[in-house]
Order: structure tokens, then sequence, then C-alpha cells
């Protein structure tokens, strides 16, 4: 027997043991296979965890009241299981949400951008023709690149029964241009408005976030329509769909939000109520004034013709129905008793 320089095994046995020793056997790395793939599946769930508990935190400092991030690491986790066999594109979803590229940062965000006011107005004043005083108000609203959005021309009844014109518009301007509009139109006045209310709302915050938020949307979007178009099964191919679908609807809303507040916050909206002077002006008795005689004589006009249809009225539907009743039957008595006289006297005369 041969024995291999400098040890004390057999030359062939030495050769079998270097060789198990590069090659190892095949259940040995077997075993070795499934402990590496144990670990990546515990590391996965970590990270899976990982990502729910900061979309979570996310979602309950958000303001608008959609739940996107939520929704589309519900469908990372689907669609990665979706493709059967490729678990490349979940861990793509998944540095998407937990902050590769994509990642938005709200706050430095919110404090470079800029400011996004809502500024509205609402006026209440006393002129002498509302009518003009609208079509003054249209004229401006146009010229300074502004639009009417509602205008209403109706009468008003006084105490007395005397009708008054009275208007409303609601018209919006460029933001930059309410301090000129609103002095145009209280000049349209004598006295100061009845009403006048100013409002601002700072939309900067919420703006901002449904910025990140469609940011974050759409990157969802793009990986999950990669992952469709990789997956083969047919309910696998439905199942992304339909999250692919609920995340477009998402996309839409967002983006007709911020639309809505890009353009409130362009143009303010002035909305004013025009009262007619002699809606308010008080009649005056101690003193002699033409207009305070005139209210009071078509106030006592108005009073008489009030009591002849009252008269009228009692007389067809009271007077009359309550004088036949009574005095038909006792016409007929009456009548009676003197054609029964007449005859009587008639057959008592002799006849010569």
């Amino acid at each position: 027997m041969r024995l291999f320089w400098g040890t004390h095994l057999p030359a062939r046995a030495f050769e079998e043991t270097l060789v198990q020793s590069i090659h190892p056997s095949p259940r040995h790395g077997r075993h070795r296979q499934g402990e590496i793939a144990m670990w990546k599946k515990i590391a996965a769930i970590f990270l899976l965890l990982a990502l729910t508990l900061s979309a979570c935190a996310a979602r309950a400092s958000q303001s608008y009241t959609e739940e996107a991030p939520q929704e589309v690491i519900l469908m990372s986790k689907s669609a990665g299981e979706a493709v059967g066999g490729a678990p490349a594109p979940a861990p793509m979803m998944e540095e998407t949400l937990s902050g590769g590229d994509n990642f938005v940062d709200v706050e430095g965000e919110a404090a470079s951008a800029n400011r996004l006011v809502i500024k509205n107005a609402d006026l209440q004043i006393v002129v002498e023709d509302p009518p003009a005083v609208m079509d003054a108000i249209t004229q401006m609203a146009e010229s300074m690149g502004g639009y009417v959005v509602s205008a209403n021309l109706y009468q008003t009844t006084l105490e007395g029964g005397v009708k008054v014109p009275r208007a409303s518009i609601t018209i919006r301007v460029p933001a930059e241009k309410l301090n000129d509009a609103l002095a145009q139109i209280k000049a349209h006045s004598d006295q100061l408005p009845l009403r006048e209310d100013i409002s601002s709302q700072d939309v900067t915050s919420e703006y901002t976030d449904l910025n990140s938020r469609l940011r974050n949307l759409e990157a969802a979007e793009a990986q999950l329509q990669k992952i469709m178009e990789d997956a083969y099964k047919t309910e696998d191919v439905l199942r992304v769909y339909q999250q692919l679908t609920d995340v477009r609807q998402q996309i839409e809303v967002i983006k007709g939000r911020m639309q809505y507040l890009e353009q409130s916050s362009a143009l303010s909206s002035i909305s004013v109520d025009l009262i007619a002077d002699a809606a308010v002006q008080p009649i005056s008795i101690g003193g002699w004034e033409p207009s305070g005689v005139a209210k009071e004589a078509i106030r006592a006009l108005l009073k008489t013709y009030q009591n002849i249809v009252d008269f009228l009225i009692w007389l067809v539907l009271y007077v009359i129905p309550v004088g036949v009743v009574i005095l038909l039957p006792l016409y007929l008595i009456i009548r009676g008793v003197i054609r029964w006289r007449r005859k009587r006297k008639a057959e008592g005369t002799p006849q010569s």
C-alpha cells in the first residue's frame, strides 16, 4: 500500500478526502441552500413589516383622506406573488416606497414651494341703481382678466308693498387684483358696506402633500405596469390590472384636487349683494319730504284697494250665500201669503 508523502493515509484515501473538501456532497449543498433561502424569507418578512409600519405612520399625519401608501404596499406584495417565480419586481416596488430615488421629502418641498393662499370676499353695499352697478361690476371683472360666476336680479317688496330692485353677483378676479377690485366695487356706494368679509386659507401644505403622493402613485403605476407585462397567468394579469386601475383612479382624484387648489388660489372669489337705497331709507314723519308723502300715498292707496278686495271677497263668499239661505224661504212665505189673500179677496167680491 502506497502512503502519500507527509501523511499517514494511503494515497487513494487522501485523494478522496481532498476532493470532498473542494467539492462538498450534494446533501451538504442542499442543506446550505435551504439555510440561505430561510434567511432570505426572514429578511423579506422584516422588510415588509418595516414598510407597513412606516406607511401607517405617514398615513396618520396626512390631511387628505385617501389611503394610497397602504394600498401601494398591498399591491407590491400581491403583485410579487402574481408573477409566481419572478421575485424581482416586488423588491423593486418596496425600494420605491422605502426611500429610493422616487422618495419625496414633504417638509423640504413645503419650505421651498410657493405659498398657495385662497382669498375670498363677501360684500353687501347700498347703491342707487342695483342693475347698473351689477353691469359695471361685470365689466370690471372682465377687464381684470376674470369672469362672472353667477348674477341674479330680482325685486323685493317693502313693508308698504313697494317693490324695489335688488341684485347679487359673484365674480372671480386674479388674486393679486383683489384689493383693487374691492375698492372699485365699494366706490359705487356713498356709505360704508353693510357687510364686508375677507377670508384667507393657506393650502400650501395640502398641495405639497398631494404632489408627493401623486409622485409615489405614479411610480407605483409604472411598477405595476411592468409587473403586468411580465405576468403570464390570466388570474395574475387580472389581479394586477385591478390594482393598476385603483391606482389610476386615485391619481385622477389627486390631480383634480390639485387643479382645484391651483385655480382657487390664482383667482379670488368676490360675492356682492346690491341693495337699493330706497329699501334702507327711513320714512320721515315729522318733516315734509316728497318721497315720504309719495310713499304714504301709495301705502294708503294700496290699503284702500286691499279693503275693497276684502269686501268683495266677503260679499261673494259669505254675505250672498248666507242671505240666500235666510231670505229665500222668507220671500217664498211672504209671496204665498200675498197670493192667498188676493185669491180669497177675489172669491168674496160679488159679481154684478
